[in-house]
């Protein structure tokens, strides 16, 4: 009879059932046995779903293959990097000091002491963050538009935040989704969460997200401009719009009762100061719309590198993408879907999900000047492509693939809600920016008029408007003439620093993506890698591990 090793244990019950159980001292150490151990400490998979379980690691908002075991090891102090606009105190940094009139053109680092930030968000004028535990934390001002006087509490929607505060909420969060002035958040229950002011989030009861089948299960939580949009575990998609209608009425006539409360104005208190003591209540009465199903008729992909078994695997969501009355909607099979008219509950039934094929189909990619053969410098046609991410924010989305072959296709349209259907409309084309496309992109964000994108490197690009120095490429009056970020000329870069020395005026945006810095400031270069990064209004931020600290 043959005697059994260790190594006969099947692979699957290693990584399942027993190298979860190690602490990672040993886990590494097992590593460095043999070939067989090192090659089973080293799978990916399991080093992302040890990410997710260890450290509440986002899971489905980057396009990242690889790299999950070198993340883990070096997860242990991330660093928070804001810039951009800091009106509203959006920033989190109360110490600025000088004219930032012009905004901080810089990568600046926001402290939160003894907190490990794993997932940054930005809002239309504020900060969301979750730590390794599940605790939410903002900074800025969710509403913008409203007024809160200093003896206010969080339960005012204007009430501002100079520093990050963390939300007293009685359960840990998986995800947070911003729009323009509100969020919305998904539990490690299920549950969806909502937040028109930090001091007064609610919890939506309904039927129809019981979790009694996957219609009924969110998935993921997405907030559009002014609206929230739950994918299901089924495909379906359930909206609704805290911020006008029905649940606008019922929110305010909750509030109102809320505010003869002892308690409920949510003021922190002198002994935590930086904790907002938030009253949670549920909203019931007023249920989430389902949007129509996908069309059943859409056309099969080609080249897309999927298997026979996948193909024939029904066609269904996987992923949504909220942008201004409007939601971007992504298959298993690659298609990109636009659905329109989201601009209120009286709109939605007038809307359809149309499919966009320039942004779906490497060979309708191919048709476009970019690659032809008689363009100057055309880009070689990828040979598979299979769009697997989207991200969304005010009047652009992108769709791209993951690999080192990713492709990423921009789109932008206006976003009022449109008569004219989509069957009568010319198909919406892609915007290619050459320097993005084959580079391992994992990431891509979009503000009101400025962009970024993450590559699995951990470089970083912005290119857009200066937006109140939201690209974060420096100041622009350190920026030698001609670069990205600065002056056309030397002349132009004297005139806008007038006599006082300081920016009175703002340079040209970037057309091309460029490389964003982390060390400004710091007495010698250092090697920073950023893992993450959020964008949306004039305002920027990344999660960044700093490699010279071991």
């Amino acid at each position: 009879m043959t005697s059994l090793t260790v190594t006969d244990i099947p692979v699957e019950v290693w990584l399942d059932n027993i190298l979860t159980h190690l602490p990672l001292a040993d886990l590494l150490r097992l590593g460095c046995a043999n070939r067989f151990f090192y090659l089973l400490a080293s799978d990916e998979p399991f080093w992302h779903r040890k990410l997710q379980q260890d450290f509440n690691f986002p899971s489905s908002d980057t396009a990242r293959l690889t790299g999950w075991k070198f993340l883990y090891r070096r997860l242990r102090n991330p660093q928070v990097f804001v810039w951009g606009d800091p009106s509203h105190s959006r920033l989190g940094l109360p110490h600025l000091r000088g004219n930032y009139g012009t905004g901080v053109p810089t990568p600046t680092r926001l402290r939160i002491p003894g907190v490990r930030i794993v997932n940054l968000i930005a809002c239309g004028m504020s900060f969301h963050a979750l730590d390794d535990q599940g605790n939410l934390y903002a900074w800025g001002v969710l509403d913008g538009t409203s007024f809160a006087m200093q003896s206010d509490g969080f339960s005012e929607g204007g009430k501002t935040a100079d520093v990050p505060k963390r939300l007293n909420l009685p359960v840990g969060l998986r995800s947070i989704s911003c729009g323009r002035l509100h969020a919305s958040a998904l539990d490690a229950n299920s549950n969806i969460w909502t937040f028109t002011s930090w001091g007064r989030p609610f919890r939506i009861q309904s039927p129809l997200l019981d979790k009694a089948s996957p219609s009924h299960t969110p998935v993921q939580v997405e907030s559009g401009w002014a609206f929230t949009a739950l994918l299901m575990e089924s495909g379906d998609v359930l909206v609704y719009w805290p911020c006008s209608g029905e649940m606008q009425e019922k929110i305010g006539e909750r509030f109102r009762v809320f505010d003869g409360i002892e308690g409920s104005k949510a003021i922190p208190s002198d002994e935590e100061p930086n904790v907002i003591p938030c009253y949670i209540w549920t909203l019931e009465g007023v249920d989430p719309v389902r949007l129509p199903p996908i069309p059943h008729q859409l056309p099969d992909l080609l080249a897309t590198g999927l298997s026979e078994e996948e193909n024939r695997k029904e066609t269904r969501l996987v992923k949504i993408a909220g942008m201004d009355n409007n939601l971007i909607g992504l298959t298993n099979k690659g298609h990109v879907l636009r659905f329109n008219k989201l601009s209120g509950e009286n709109k939605y039934l007038q809307g359809s999900w149309e499919y966009l094929p320039y942004f779906s189909d490497v060979a309708k990619m191919a048709e476009l000047d970019i690659f032809s053969s008689e363009s100057e410098n055309p880009l070689p046609v990828p040979q598979t492509m299979h769009i697997t991410h989207i991200s969304a924010h005010f009047k652009t989305f992108v769709a791209y693939s993951a690999g080192s072959q990713s492709v990423v296709l921009m789109g932008t349209f206006e976003t009022e809600d449109e008569d004219v259907r989509p069957s009568h409309r010319e198909p919406l084309k892609p915007i290619i920016h050459r320097k993005l496309q084959y580079q391992s992109v994992i990431s891509v964000v979009l503000g009101d008029y400025h962009f970024g994108a993450l590559t699995g490197t951990g470089k970083l690009f912005t290119w857009g408007a200066y937006s109140k120095g939201a690209l974060g490429l420096g100041n622009p009056a350190d920026i030698p003439a001609g670069e990205a970020g600065g002056f056309a000329t030397d002349q132009q870069r004297r005139a806008a620093l007038g006599r006082t020395g300081r920016l009175i005026a703002t340079p040209p945006g970037v057309t091309e993506p460029a490389e964003v810095r982390f060390d400004h400031g710091e007495k010698r270069r250092r090697n920073k890698y950023c893992f993450a990064v959020t964008a949306a209004g004039w305002h920027m931020g990344a999660l960044v591990i700093d490699l010279d600290v071991t």
